[in-house]
């Protein structure tokens, strides 16, 4: 999308409709609230870590923040732009579980290879106890009880389709994966 302009245009508020679950008024004042925020109408990976540090205060939340980055750059160019930032928070905010739990898979699936492995999720888990000041000695046996639990095929990785049943059949596993911003 580039840089934003001050007043969004009518074919670009359709798509955004189209795209998200806001109505025409819910964009515009979000689309206001984000200029204010970002003149620029881009958000830098910097510039982001700073605003979850200010969301999650306490503790770290530098390596998180950074999964989440990456999560919702969904074009990958380094910065996230009003539409990239408009549908993760619909998603977020209005999503089915569905939606979210393919926004988490997502998150999780690092080297967006479209598989977690243990690595990739013991790194995010890692990263979420940190930002929470969680100090859980048995983490990472509590990982591979749910690693276990998702790879129903015993592959070593975790396709969406096994994330989203296993997280469906256990919500403990669910909760996991609601540390996104503004829900």
């Amino acid at each position: 999308m580039g840089k934003q302009q001050s007043k969004l245009k009518s074919s670009a508020l359709e798509d955004l409709m189209s795209a998200t679950q806001f109505s025409n008024a819910e964009i515009r004042e979000i689309h206001k609230g984000f200029l204010m925020q970002t003149p620029s109408g881009l958000v830098t990976r910097e510039e982001f870590k700073t605003m979850y540090s200010i969301l999650v205060p306490g503790g770290d939340s530098s390596d998180f923040a950074e999964h989440v980055f990456r999560t919702f750059d969904t074009n990958g160019d380094d910065s996230i732009d009003f539409r990239e930032f408009l549908c993760a928070l619909s998603i977020t905010s209005k999503g089915e579980t569905e939606d979210k739990l393919e926004l988490a898979f997502n998150m999780y699936d690092i080297d967006q290879d479209g598989f977690i492995t243990r690595g990739e999720m013991l790194d995010v888990i890692t990263s979420t106890a940190k930002m929470v000041r969680a100090n859980d000695p048995n983490i990472e046996k509590r990982l591979d009880k749910i690693f276990r639990q998702m790879d129903t095929n015993r592959d070593e990785q975790i396709s969406l389709e096994e994330f989203i049943e296993g997280a469906k059949n256990d919500p403990g596993v669910c909760k996991l994966y609601q540390y996104f911003p503004m829900q």
